[in-house]
């Protein structure tokens, strides 16, 4: 008997509060009538700018791969004799090449500026202006990437950086780049690879005893490394020249 009451008196009160709410809605109509079409005008809206942020990432993609493929075509001088010649354009030298892709780049750049894709474009053209020989141009673009902090494209950027004072001479300021990679523990970029880059640098610069001590540095922190075997090589080769 008391479960039946208890039951009845839910019932009563689920009814009860049907009842409520439908006369605060008949007193309220054109309140949620406005409710209602503001919701449905914001839904709308939510959509739109959804679809907008896929449009425009879907374009960004499709313009940085395409500056992509310009960045890695094949030059003519590159093509072996004889071999049928690859699908897709071929560029005369590797000057038109890159001045072409360092423009593509600019251009997503131009356009996408504040996404990943705009970031990764201002990085590649950065690369292609060091083919260029344009130090200036790419260590700058380079810097402003390096600025933003950690990360794999600021951490690329310092490799790059580094690549571009090798290229262009700065000897000491590449040897402090690629060891200031290879010292940071949390770098997302290979450590081994730069601290291997700061030795064959200090080895072309014929600085011997840092090259070698390099060397040894990498074998010693990095004794798995793929280039461990070429590292203790050269150091041990590099021993007859520091004690010459």
């Amino acid at each position: 008997m008391k479960k039946e009451l208890k039951e009845q008196i839910k019932q009563d009160d689920f009814a009860s509060g049907i009842e409520t709410a439908a006369a605060w809605a008949g007193a309220h109509r054109e309140e949620l009538r406005i409710g209602l079409g503001v919701a449905l005008v914001l839904a709308a809206a939510i959509g739109a700018v959804a679809y907008f942020r896929a449009q425009r990432a879907q374009e960004a993609d499709r313009a940085f791969r395409d500056a992509l493929t310009t960045f890695a075509a094949p030059v003519t001088s590159e093509l072996t004799p004889g071999a049928e010649r690859p699908s897709g354009t071929v560029f005369a030298s590797a000057d038109e090449k890159y001045k072409t892709a360092a423009a593509a780049f600019d251009g997503v750049e131009r356009r996408f500026g504040s996404s990943l894709m705009g970031l990764r474009a201002r990085y590649y053209g950065a690369l292609a202006r060091i083919e260029l020989h344009q130090y200036g141009e790419a260590e700058k673009a380079l810097k402003e990437i390096v600025a933003r902090g950690s990360g794999l494209e600021p951490d690329l950027a310092r490799l790059a950086l580094a690549d571009a004072y090798r290229k262009s001479g700065q000897l000491d300021k590449a040897v402090d780049a690629y060891v200031g990679v290879a010292s940071n523990a949390a770098a997302t970029v290979p450590r081994d690879f730069a601290l291997l880059n700061a030795a064959e640098t200090l080895e072309g610069a014929k600085r011997w005893g840092e090259a070698r001590a390099a060397y040894r540095q990498l074998v010693e922190e990095f004794p798995g490394s793929v280039y461990a075997t070429q590292a203790r090589t050269r150091a041990e080769y590099l021993q007859g020249a520091v004690q010459g």
